[in-house]
């Protein structure tokens, strides 16, 4: 599956579409501290934190990557449901990868205390995981 991972910063109405579905599934652990999936959406937009994986002109899966500060930060990384064991969250994550080490800057996940699913997923792949 061909998923190109791209900024969200001026989204068509069907990409807010997409977006709203993607974090519908959330669990709500994952869109803390935002109080809904609406607000993480506009404050993504907001500070241009927003990146998603695209594929035939649909998102599948989003994430925030924070670019300021000592390292940059991956946080609420999330694939619809139906989507979900196709590979669009690791294309997320290797971009941002990529991207972070292009910009002189190590990657970190971020993840709430305890949460063993991120901690796996920072394990496997070698980021260190911030806890929020």
């Amino acid at each position: 599956m061909p998923v190109s991972v791209e900024a969200v910063t001026e989204p068509s109405q069907q990409d807010r579409t997409d977006l709203v579905k993607i974090f519908a599934d959330a669990p709500s652990w994952l869109l803390a501290p935002h109080a809904d999936a609406a607000a993480l959406i506009e404050a993504g937009l907001a500070d241009r934190s927003l990146i998603a994986g695209r594929f035939n002109d649909r998102l599948l899966g989003a994430a925030l990557l924070q670019r300021d500060g000592p390292h940059w930060c991956l946080s609420h990384l999330c694939v619809r449901a139906i989507t979900r064991r196709r590979g669009v969250g690791r294309r997320i994550l290797e971009e941002s990868q990529r991207l972070a080490r292009e910009a002189g800057k190590e990657l970190h996940l971020a993840a709430p205390t305890d949460h063993l699913e991120a901690q796996a997923l920072a394990a496997r792949a070698h980021l260190p995981l911030d806890i929020i």
